[in-house]
């Protein structure tokens, strides 16, 4: 059975208490005994003696004649000392006893042997305890001598049975009992008294201990005092203080490192020393298209990608962190900048950290395409104005070979010149440094000025341009040139490529918080695969075809930054063989006026 400390502790006690009062009742009991005993022997002492005086006083000789008068005195003193009084001669013969008739006193003994008769003719005093043969009880006597004139003349000895010395010392033994047993309750009382108060303060601690094994960090046992529990209690509680400052140190420390990875661009992936997946963030769930529940799983359930897992799998064993490049070929392609190491303790693990580098190899590429582009343009006008110029110089003299490849040379410089500015216009625009001045400019306005710059070339090619704004004023707001530079634009490539006998149609219609301004023709349209980079540099539907109608392929992207710029949007609709529309959204100037600061 198991028991609490109450109870061991009233145990403990109780032991204690009974060891003590059984060793207390038997010194105490023996001590008594013999105080009781050496009391009796010291009032029959006294006893003794005064009935020797009275003897001594009563003027009877001790010859043996007088048995009668010793026999009577005895039976008197007797009575007055209640004790066995008995008068013996120097020889040893009874010459009185108080519990002997008279007539039968010849037939005692001598008792001049007895040792307490013995003792007190040789030492004036004797004692003794025996079984006495003339009244058959066990006795206690006093024995002192008697004189007569300084002469020794026989022996006076008081007696008492030891039953008398029994029943005193019966009596108070029940008394020490009375008195143990009480004593023994009251400790009990105040053992169990003590044994609760010291197991409250000790539950006290147990129930606060359990608390905070279980969470409760929160819990105090306030034990006051000044013995053990009590600073015990006071240990616990800073120990749980302490406790509960560290955990929030390293609650807010876990959530901060949370928060860290969570808002990382950089993808974070940790292994522990079994190469089982131990942490990773969001950003390195979207590049690898995984689910969170894989915290736990081994590397190769978590990761797919076998390229990936030889490079973790490398770094685990190498002392030296590994860097390299891992292109993902899933749903959404990616270049993975990846550099892993393994980290040092004895748990060990590998800590990898994933940058996206596909938007700067993109980048790169389109780098490259543009220069591969301009490169390309560049060559054929130049091209051109060389192989004309060589002729020229060949035939100087002939003025047909002049009239024919001076237009060429002319015209391609023209297209050098085009190419040119339109490099210089998309490199301020992109850098920032095209200064736009925005104002409010009616819809109307700007079609019919735009409508005015392509009505003879519209003409030539039998194009109808027509323009229809919604009703009511429709104002919006927008740098002048950009938005007359916008519209040429959209204008100039719908006349060029809709074809002749087509129709161009210029819309302006009010949206929420803005102006959607479009352009849209009957013409052969754009293929859907064209549409998603109509608006890259140098990207051209039909190259032959654009090249030869003067097309630099940098209109479409200038029109698009240009727009971006103005605070707008600009998207395209087209289905092949029903014509091609583009959308512009701008600001209108309610819109612009409704939120733009107070001015200073």
């Amino acid at each position: 059975m198991k028991l609490g400390i109450r109870s061991k502790l009233f145990a403990a006690s109780i032991g204690l208490i009974l060891a003590s009062v059984f060793v207390f009742y038997a010194y105490t009991r023996a001590r008594l005994e013999q105080e009781m005993t050496r009391t009796i022997r010291e009032d029959l002492t006294v006893r003794a003696k005064l009935v020797a005086l009275r003897a001594a006083s009563a003027g009877v000789g001790m010859a043996p004649e007088n048995t009668t008068a010793w026999d009577r005195l005895a039976d008197e003193l007797g009575a007055g000392a209640s004790a066995r009084v008995t008068f013996i001669s120097k020889q040893g013969r009874v010459l009185g006893d108080s519990n002997v008739a008279p007539e039968a006193l010849s037939g005692v003994e001598s008792h001049g042997h007895r040792p307490e008769v013995a003792n007190a003719l040789n030492n004036d005093f004797g004692t003794s305890s025996r079984l006495s043969t003339t009244v058959n009880k066990q006795m206690l006597y006093i024995a002192v001598p008697l004189r007569e004139h300084g002469a020794v003349v026989g022996v006076c000895r008081v007696a008492v049975p030891l039953t008398h010395v029994e029943k005193s010392m019966a009596v108070l033994r029940n008394v020490l009992a009375v008195a143990v047993i009480l004593a023994l309750a009251l400790a009990v009382l105040l053992s169990s008294a003590a044994a609760h108060l010291a197991s409250r303060s000790v539950r006290r601690l147990t129930e606060t201990a359990r608390a905070l094994a279980g969470g409760n960090l929160n819990a105090r046992s306030d034990v006051e005092g000044l013995d053990e529990y009590a600073e015990l209690g006071r240990a616990l509680d800073t120990l749980a203080s302490n406790l509960s400052s560290s955990l929030r140190e390293l609650r807010n420390e876990r959530d901060r490192l949370s928060g860290i990875l969570s808002g990382m661009q950089e993808g974070v992936l940790f292994l522990d020393h079994e190469r089982n997946v131990a942490l990773l963030n969001p950003a390195l769930r979207e590049m690898l298209l995984i689910s969170p529940d894989v915290v736990g799983t081994t590397l190769g359930e978590a990761v797919q990608n076998a390229e990936l897992r030889r490079l973790l799998e490398c770094a685990s064993r190498s002392n030296q962190p590994l860097t390299s490049e891992v292109q993902i070929r899933d749903l959404k392609p990616r270049h993975l900048l990846v550099r892993a190491a393994q980290l040092e303790g004895a748990e060990g693990g590998v800590f990898a950290v994933f940058v996206d580098v596909t938007e700067i190899r993109r980048l790169e590429s389109v780098r490259r395409d543009f220069v591969a582009n301009v490169s390309h343009e560049l060559r054929t006008p130049v091209t051109a104005i060389r192989s004309a110029a060589e002729t020229l110089q060949v035939a100087a003299a002939d003025p047909k070979a002049a009239e024919t490849f001076m237009p060429i040379i002319e015209r391609n410089a023209e297209r050098l010149q085009e190419l040119v500015e339109d490099l210089l216009d998309l490199s301020r625009i992109e850098s920032q440094k095209y200064s736009l001045k925005p104002e409010r400019l009616d819809a109307e306005e700007v079609f019919v000025r735009v409508a005015g710059l392509f009505r003879e070339r519209a003409a030539r090619r039998r194009v109808s341009i027509e323009y229809q704004v919604a009703r009511g004023a429709l104002e919006l707001w927008a740098d002048p040139k950009a938005i007359e530079h916008v519209f040429t634009n959209l204008v100039d490539n719908a006349v060029k490529y809709a074809g002749d006998g087509a129709k161009v149609r210029l819309r302006a219609e009010a949206a929420e918080d803005g102006v959607v301004l479009s352009v849209e023709d009957d013409g052969p349209g754009i293929a859907k695969a064209h549409l998603p980079r109509l608006f890259e540099r140098f990207y051209r539907v039909d190259t032959g075809r654009s090249r030869d109608l003067g097309g630099t392929g940098l209109g479409l992207s200038i029109v698009k930054h240009l727009v971006e710029s103005m605070g707008g949007s600009i998207g395209v609709e087209s289905q092949e063989g029903r014509g091609t529309s583009f959308l512009v959204r701008l600001p209108s100037a309610a819109a612009y006026e409704s939120w733009r600061p107070p001015a200073a």
